[in-house]
């Protein structure tokens, strides 16, 4: 009996691997940079955290919203950055959240917070980034 040394693959074998490892790539790249940007959104959203916090204290000591920053008691706009946060501003009872290049450069959340009763509500519906980028609440 003779016995088949063949060993390795065939020239259209590779081809055929290398294609399917292209068409994977095409499809995988564009939802992780989809993804990493929601994840850079989301980011800024968790830092105006803190500024939530400010501007409720301050109406419920004053009774009127903070017109800015310094009048919440938080740190300038442009020295509080993220990773992908440009900029968090007050303004009366909204904050902007302008991002960086990493989401869309100057692309802006506006979170609107209202008082009922004895709390607050936020909601996050306004500003120029992409629905795609923002969590489904802020849709």
């Amino acid at each position: 009996m003779k016995k088949n040394k063949h060993q390795g693959f065939t020239l259209i074998e590779l081809m055929i691997v290398v294609a399917i490892i292209g068409i994977l790539s095409a499809i995988a790249l564009p939802a992780y940079q989809d993804y990493t940007r929601r994840a850079h959104v989301t980011e800024g959203l968790h830092i105006a955290g803190g500024a939530k916090t400010a501007i409720a204290e301050y109406y419920s000591s004053m009774g009127v919203y903070p017109t800015d920053n310094a009048t919440a008691g938080i740190t300038a706009a442009n020295l509080i950055q993220g990773n992908a946060l440009r900029s968090l501003q007050i303004d009366s009872s909204r904050i902007i959240l302008t991002y960086n290049t990493r989401v869309k450069a100057g692309a802006t959340i506006i979170i609107q917070g209202s008082e009922q009763g004895a709390s607050f509500t936020w909601t996050c519906t306004g500003g120029t980034v992409p629905a795609v980028y923002r969590p489904t609440s802020c849709r």
